[in-house]
């Protein structure tokens, strides 16, 4: 009779749990014993629903920076977030004037401002306002969004340069071809492929990220909100989530950049091999701003990423974070100096304007001071 009440009432995983002899399952017929199953059953209920209920992250930055330096900080990052913003917005107004710039070329390096100024104004404001405002707090979908936009525009620069690589391997290793292959609309295409696809692999994570269960510290030891500081918040085992997030990863970073090497490896054969050798160093000095855009971004990354890897070499946290930001935030500040420097026609440009400007500059002192 005991056994077909366990099995018909359901409640043998119950009565397994409170480890009630075999003797006594009849008492589990009484009405207050029923009533303290429930109740128990509906405390554990709320338990596990109070576990998620983690409302907000706190982002510390570097942990061992003194107080005293937090306003000195966050200038810096302002300094160099409206530097970005000026040197990155001077180039999309410079391709959307000047006719000479509207190339496939230049429509990567357009496509690249972009990215650039995005990523710096979903860094930036938050940590500025951390160290000026002492205002770390971010709440759980506001930290989810700030890294999935984070690794999108890092997905996105891979991207990017990885365009570059295929217009200049055509452009030099298929030069007669290379007008009917790489135009205006099929770089644009290609732009626009990027800007699309480049969401898919961090919405991969960052939709697993939305399922974890975080129950303990909400202290972000980072300057953002990124996969890595968050998953370390979960509560459980996550192991399998680590390893799709590092494949994920690895792709993003790995392929474009392989890609690259080979496109680049080519052209490099190609040049060696040409007889001409004025044409051959004309051909491979276009190919000069694209690879310090690209060695500038990849290099730090790949020290960083396999620096667990090296034997004797361990980084601490507040070395790791300044790298971090270091290989982050150079290139979109220095990229806009290196267009300038290593592309005539945006010099010849910038050198127009500044004349146009000097000249107004003496018209005008002639009529307000004959």
């Amino acid at each position: 009779m005991n056994s077909e009440c366990v099995e018909e009432g359901g409640n043998g995983n119950v009565l397994h749990e409170l480890k009630i002899p075999p003797p006594l399952l009849s008492i589990t017929e009484s009405p207050l014993v029923l009533l303290l199953l429930q109740v128990k059953h509906s405390m554990s209920q709320e338990n596990r629903s109070a576990v998620t209920l983690v409302t907000e992250f706190i982002i510390v930055g570097f942990p061992g920076l003194r107080p005293e330096y937090y306003n000195l900080l966050a200038a810096f990052f302002l300094v160099i977030y409206l530097a970005t913003v000026m040197g990155n917005s001077f180039l999309i107004v410079s391709f959307a004037i000047a006719p000479n710039l509207q190339k496939p070329m230049y429509i990567t390096m357009l496509s690249l401002a972009l990215s650039d100024i995005g990523f710096c104004t979903v860094v930036l404001p938050k940590i500025i306002s951390r160290y000026w405002f002492n205002n770390g707090s971010i709440s759980f979908h506001g930290c989810l969004a700030q890294r999935q936009f984070i690794h999108y525009f890092g997905t996105l620069n891979s991207l990017i340069m990885m365009t570059m690589a295929v217009d200049r391997y055509l452009a030099i290793c298929l030069p007669l071809r290379y007008p009917v292959l790489m135009t205006n609309r099929t770089m644009g295409h290609l732009t626009w492929f990027s800007w699309v696809s480049a969401f898919i692999a961090p919405s991969i994570n960052t939709l697993q990220s939305r399922e974890m269960v975080f129950c303990g510290s909400n202290l972000i030891i980072h300057c953002y909100c990124d996969g890595m500081s968050i998953n370390s918040l979960a509560c459980g085992d996550i192991t399998l989530q680590n390893h799709v997030m590092t494949a994920v990863s690895m792709v993003v970073l790995i392929l474009p950049f392989s890609f690259i090497v080979f496109s680049y490896f080519s052209i490099a054969v190609s040049v060696i091999r040409t007889t001409n050798n004025h044409g051959s160093l004309k051909a491979f000095s276009t190919c000069g701003t694209q690879l310090c855009i690209i060695s500038i971004y990849y290099v730090p990354r790949l020290c960083v990423y396999f620096s667990p890897y090296i034997p004797d070499f361990r980084m601490e946290i507040n070395q790791r974070l300044v790298v971090t930001m270091f290989y982050g935030l150079l290139p979109p500040l220095v990229n806009p100096l290196i267009y300038y420097f290593r592309t005539k026609e945006i010099r010849l440009l910038l050198l127009k304007w500044c004349t146009r400007k000097n000249e107004l500059g003496a018209k005008m002192n002639i009529i307000f001071n004959p």
